[in-house]
């Protein structure tokens, strides 16, 4: 794979440390429960490391986001799998986009969506064609679990797959969907999120969607909700104000997937032969919150050897290194993550970095 190199040349030290940055939606992470405010994180992490990936949840920010090279985007089930060694990544130039417009969008929100593609085309140059509507409405529904985390369901994933499945065979490479949302603007889960104090009610349903598509066919997918505008809010979060500057969620994902690599299975052989791929062996490092541990990432990761180093982000989850006898590097922030990611690039060992230093005992 041609990974940007970062460094002085020559020097080997310098070259990427592939690392993944997971930051699991709809749990109310403190950085990373909100639309893009990981994003910083995602820039330190991808400077210090010279490649990181990661999923659309952390780099979309409604209207707002950030192209870097050094960043690739994932969907959350084909990060999980990259993890896992079951595909590679292929770096793209473009990707041509697809866009999925659920048939229960009112004629305003669809014309609105068809003019954030249309400017996108216009002012960045992306290439997006075919679009398509589903042959019925998805029916979105939106649940909180005991733990307080957020998860939805989908009543017609036939439609979803039908109508993603037509944008494929019309030559789309990656997939973005346009779902309406339920609207509750009255409701305290609403109030509590924008105030800063919630969870991402829309993510869990939102991950449903994208994990679906991306794992039936095989491509880059991301997903953009519709929703009613709500009135303005002067106690507004920062973290929640990205959501609230404009009529749609839909240019950050049309960004974000324009660039997305390829998804390449693993061969029946059993590996990868096309050069210039980014394989899973080469990951060097996963970043995730100290209690969300547990997803197929940080586990698969953990099972092959691959360093994880968990970040104090505060979320409504404790699944934490001590309760799956992970061992781990741990960090206060995600400086401090950075900063690990730049001592492993460096092939320097974390624990000499710290003080007091044990001395060596001998068996």
């Amino acid at each position: 794979m041609t990974i940007p190199f970062v460094g002085r040349a020559g020097d080997p030290s310098a070259a990427p440390l592939p690392a993944l940055l997971v930051i699991p939606t709809g749990i109310g992470c403190a950085v990373g429960g909100y639309a893009g405010d990981g994003l910083p994180a995602a820039r330190l992490l991808a400077a210090a490391s010279g490649c990181l990936i990661t999923h659309p949840n952390v780099m979309n920010g409604a209207s707002l986001y950030w192209s870097d090279p050094r960043l690739f985007y994932a969907e959350g089930s084909a990060l999980d799998r990259f993890a896992a060694a079951e595909i590679a990544l292929r770096p793209v130039r473009r990707q041509r986009l697809g866009l999925l417009l659920d048939a229960a969008l009112e004629p305003e929100q669809r014309l609105r969506h068809l003019q954030v593609a249309d400017a996108c085309r216009a002012s960045l140059g992306l290439e997006i064609g075919p679009v398509l509507s589903t042959d019925a409405p998805l029916a979105v529904s939106l649940q909180l679990g005991a733990s307080g985390s957020s998860w939805g369901t989908l009543e017609r994933p036939d439609a979803l797959l039908r109508g993603a499945g037509a944008l494929q065979r019309a030559g789309a490479t990656a997939i973005a969907v346009v779902a309406r949302f339920p609207d509750d603007p009255g409701s305290a889960a609403l109030a509590a999120y924008r105030s800063g104090a919630g969870v991402d009610a829309l993510a869990g349903a939102e991950a449903v969607i994208s994990h679906l598509v991306s794992h039936q066919l095989g491509l880059p997918c991301a997903h953009a909700p519709a929703l009613g505008p709500l009135p303005p809010e002067p106690a507004l979060d920062p973290r929640a104000a990205a959501e609230e500057l404009g009529h749609t969620f839909l240019p950050c994902v049309l960004v974000g997937l324009s660039r997305a690599p390829d998804l390449v299975p693993r061969p029946a052989a059993g590996d990868w032969t096309e050069p210039g791929l980014l394989r899973p062996e080469a990951i060097g490092a996963v970043v995730a919150p100290a209690a969300a541990l547990g997803g197929p990432a940080v586990l698969a990761c953990a099972e092959r050897g691959v360093p994880v180093i968990a970040v104090r982000n505060p979320c409504v989850l404790e699944v934490t290194a001590e309760a799956l006898g992970l061992s781990v590097l741990e960090a206060s922030s995600y400086g401090e993550a950075a900063g690990l990611l730049l001592a492993l690039r460096e092939g320097l060992a974390p624990d000499s970095l710290v003080r007091p230093l044990a001395p060596l005992q001998p068996r």
